[in-house]
């Protein structure tokens, strides 16, 4: 079995990543724990356990505990329509295509939206990022961006009839909203009392404070040869909604007690 030292170290040298932290336990404790590179290729700031991560969508996993956790507690129920609970979901509408002067063609939704096709992508929904007939919807319109933080962001129409297929989306961001809405509280105070503070994750939270400001970890992007590059990148600290339900989490390396920082 090769060094895990060794490996890491030798990702960081070959320029794959900026730095790394990696930690692996059991219910005995840590097994290995180390840290290599830099934190920014910019600066001199060094990777260490405590850096501070962006974990983007993995945010969904958490945003999919607290709906289960509602679920247990009958204050959600998983194959339901929605509408009820969310009005906006209440007659969604499909985008079939467009119209020769580029206007949108909409027709109702055949099957309602559930809280179990958003929790698995099958609810319609897509990222527009992803998907060119979203992109040109967005464009046609003028709908903004899921990352604007914008509740308007999420009126979006579905590109395929709910339970037809799975495709990657914006329906974890609406899994927030009914948390939101079941609970009557705003997504990262549910999460915070819910699950971070009995898991004791002091690090942890949707909105990061200065303590993890100073150790987060810059985004990098990769250029067409290879090189990394640092870029600036931030979402919304006070959205409107709460987009960060589907990619808007930051992790500390360090995982005392299952860390997850949400920013």
């Amino acid at each position: 079995m090769p060094d895990i030292d060794a490996v890491l170290r030798g990702a960081v040298d070959a320029g794959a990543v900026p730095g790394v932290v990696a930690l692996a336990a059991d219910r005995a404790g840590t097994l290995y724990q180390g840290a290599f590179g830099r934190r920014d290729l910019g600066a001199d700031a060094p990777m260490t356990p405590d850096t501070v991560f962006w974990i983007a969508s993995m945010t969904k996993a958490i945003t999919s505990v607290a709906a289960m956790q509602l679920v247990e507690e009958q204050r959600l129920e998983l194959d339901a329509p929605l509408g009820g609970l969310l009005p906006h979901l209440s007659a969604p509408q499909v985008l079939e295509g467009f119209a020769p002067d580029n206007t949108p063609r909409l027709r109702p939704a055949r099957q309602p939206i559930t809280l179990r096709r958003l929790l698995t992508h099958t609810a319609g929904f897509t990222y527009n990022t992803w998907n060119p007939e979203m992109g040109r919807y967005m464009a046609a319109t003028g709908l903004v961006a899921p990352r604007s933080g914008k509740l308007e962001s999420l009126r979006a129409p579905l590109v395929f009839d709910p339970g037809e297929r799975w495709e990657y989306s914006i329906a974890t961001d609406w899994v927030g909203q009914a948390v939101e809405a079941a609970s009557g509280q705003r997504l990262e105070h549910y999460v915070r009392d819910r699950i971070l503070a009995p898991l004791g994750m002091q690090d942890s939270g949707f909105i990061p404070g200065p303590s993890q400001h100073a150790r987060r970890a810059r985004v990098h992007q990769r250029a067409a040869d290879g090189r990394l590059t640092p870029i600036d990148f931030a979402l919304p600290e006070n959205p409107e909604i709460s987009t960060a339900a589907g990619a808007g989490c930051s992790r500390p390396g360090r995982t005392t007690s299952a860390s997850c920082a949400c920013c």
